[in-house]
């Protein structure tokens, strides 16, 4: 069933912090890792949403730099979790089109883990539909303190640095920043998630659970969107 919601004006680069799994699980008195699944699963489904409005790029913040300090066997299960959704994702992608990035660092994962993104990667790279980026062991302050080293090893001068060149350099060279940021879960802030790319981004936030956000609640993201005035630091016209 298609959304009511016109689809013009409709953004180019979605990007979501999937956030509320434990609380989902545990207001059913299962374990995190439960909500953990059920939201595996719903991503899943959103991507297939999100290709039906012909969105260009959608960004999905799955695991953070700052959650390697959950309890080990939640850690665990996480990576798990990825190992076996990724061959899933990897099957959806082929039949769909899409292009699989990954957005992060693969020190700290097991070389398993590092193979199956790399293969993933690899797959998907000529696909020309939506472009999935996976934010998998991902910080947006390490994000930037990478590109600072990356710089001073390549020697480019200090006095030709500009903002250019430093998208060149983030893990999301060659894509545009995000025009839509969704936050699940009912917080209000953005958790070290693309911290450069978010600076002009029109953020949405929803008390909806992850594993709850349906086709219903994209369509009131995307409301919200075209509700917006987008002006860049310019003013309105009269």
């Amino acid at each position: 069933m298609m959304s009511s919601v016109h689809l013009n004006r409709l953004p180019q680069h979605v990007a979501i912090i999937m956030d509320g799994n434990g609380r989902w699980a545990k207001r059913r008195g299962l374990p995190r890792l439960a909500g953990h699944k059920q939201g595996a699963t719903n991503a899943q489904r959103v991507v297939e949403i999100f290709t039906e409005y012909g969105i260009s790029y959608l960004t999905l913040y799955a695991f953070s730099t700052e959650n390697w300090n959950r309890p080990q066997a939640e850690v665990n299960g996480l990576l798990q979790l990825l190992e076996k959704k990724l061959d899933e994702g990897v099957k959806l992608a082929q039949e769909k089109g899409i292009k699989i990035r990954h957005l992060g660092k693969l020190d700290g994962l097991s070389p398993e883990i590092q193979h199956r993104i790399k293969q993933a990667l690899e797959l998907t790279q000529n696909n020309t539909g939506m472009t999935i980026s996976l934010a998998f062991n991902y910080g947006g302050r390490d994000e930037i303190v990478e590109v600072m080293r990356r710089l001073i090893l390549s020697g480019i001068p200090a006095q030709k640095i500009d903002e250019s060149i430093v998208s060149q350099y983030l893990y999301t060279a060659g894509i545009p920043d995000p025009d839509l940021i969704i936050r699940t879960g009912g917080e209000s802030r953005l958790s070290n998630f693309l911290t450069w790319q978010a600076a002009y981004a029109e953020i949405y936030f929803t008390p909806v659970l992850w594993p709850d956000f349906d086709r219903r609640e994209i369509d009131k993201a995307l409301i919200f969107y075209r509700q917006r005035q987008r002006r860049f630091g310019s003013v309105a016209p009269e």
